[in-house]
């Protein structure tokens, strides 16, 4: 159990934020925004860069860390980031445009998820993120999939949910989406799946057919 919480602790300390993201996650953490965690945010930024991915959605921008990560990676990318805090997108703005970002890169919509993904091209995206209304996730991780292209990624943060996900006595709405998620990630014939126990867990599917 030492080895394993040693471990643990090594794993989310290994990777380091960048200066702006570093102001994302303090900023984000004063508005109450569950953020992922640097080794999450090297994950995000690695499958980019694999993917050498030039479109991007994210659904849920928060401050923009996860955005930051994702365009580390892919440094040439354009991303499109929907959330429907406007104020959050304000914020986040400034800290992409800070980071050296163009802001024709990066387009951000404000509005809520379900209204806006439907009107998205399907089959379109290299990378879609998923990590909006964690009450919504299920119906997101729907949308996501039929965004991604073939050969692209979807990625689901925060899938472990604290624990929650392993005790099966927890049972509530949030935790029953997320595991919604897991279920039909396995069982789909047209993905590849991975889920990693970094920060608090991220979960990703590659389209394969």
């Amino acid at each position: 159990m030492i080895h394993n919480e040693l471990t643990w602790k090594f794993l989310n300390e290994f990777d380091v934020e960048s200066s702006t993201q570093a102001k994302a996650r303090a900023i984000s953490l004063e508005h109450g925004v569950n953020v992922i965690s640097p080794a999450v945010g090297a994950q995000l930024a690695l499958v980019a860069a694999a993917t050498n991915a030039t479109n991007i959605i994210e659904i849920g921008t928060g401050l923009g860390l996860s955005g930051l990560w994702l365009l580390a990676g892919a440094p040439e990318a354009t991303l499109t980031s929907i959330d429907p805090e406007f104020e959050y997108h304000e914020q986040a703005r400034e800290l992409f445009t800070e980071a050296g970002y163009p802001a024709s890169r990066v387009r951000l919509i404000t509005g809520k998820a379900l209204d806006v993904l439907p009107r998205m091209n399907e089959n379109s995206y290299d990378i879609v993120l998923v990590d909006g209304d964690p009450a919504q996730v299920a119906q997101n991780a729907e949308h996501a999939l039929r965004l991604v292209r073939v050969g692209g990624t979807v990625l689901v943060p925060h899938i472990l949910q604290d624990g929650d996900i392993a005790n099966p006595a927890k049972r509530a709405g949030i935790i029953a989406g997320f595991r919604t998620v897991l279920t039909e990630a396995t069982e789909s014939e047209n993905i590849v799946v991975a889920l990693s126990p970094a920060g608090d867990g991220l979960l990703q599917f590659t389209k394969i057919a």
